[in-house]
C-alpha cells in the first residue's frame, strides 16, 4: 500500500485529505507543523507529501529543501499545496523539486487526490 504523508497546520483540511486518501487506498501519516513532518518523512519515507507551505517551526520551502537535498529521502514526490498562489512561489517550488503545485482555494480534495494518484502512477 501506498503511504502518503500530510504535512498541514490546519487539523480539519488534514483530516479531510486523509478520509478521501484512505478511501482510495493509500495509507496515511499526518505532521501538523515542518519539524514534524520533516523527521516523519525521514523515518517513514512515504511515497509522496503534501506539503503545505506556511506552517509554524519551518515552512514548506525549508522542508521540500530538505527532504530533496538528502540522498536518502530525495526520491519522494512531493505536491504542494498551499493558498500561496504566486508565481514565484509556485517556480520556487519547482525549482526546489517538488512534483506540483496545487492551490487550496483553487481545488476540490478529490481534484488533489486525483493529481497524488496520477504522481504515484495509481
Amino acid at each position: 500500500m501506498q503511504k502518503v504523508l500530510i504535512i498541514e497546520d490546519d487539523g480539519f483540511l488534514a483530516s479531510i485529505y486523509a478520509q478521501k486518501l484512505e478511501l482510495s487506498g493509500y495509507e496515511v501519516a499526518f505532521a501538523t507543523n515542518g519539524e514534524d513532518g520533516l523527521k516523519l518523512a525521514q523515518k517513514d519515507k512515504p511515497d509522496l507529501v503534501l506539503l503545505d507551505l506556511l506552517m509554524p517551526k519551518m515552512d514548506g520551502f525549508e522542508v521540500l529543501e530538505k527532504i530533496k537535498g538528502d540522498a536518502a529521502t530525495k526520491d519522494i514526490k512531493i505536491l504542494v499545496l498551499s493558498n500561496l498562489g504566486q508565481k514565484e512561489d509556485v517556480e520556487r517550488c519547482l525549482k526546489l523539486g517538488a512534483e506540483g503545485y496545487v492551490i487550496k482555494a483553487h481545488s476540490l480534495p478529490d481534484e488533489t487526490v486525483k493529481r497524488i494518484q496520477e504522481i504515484l502512477g495509481k
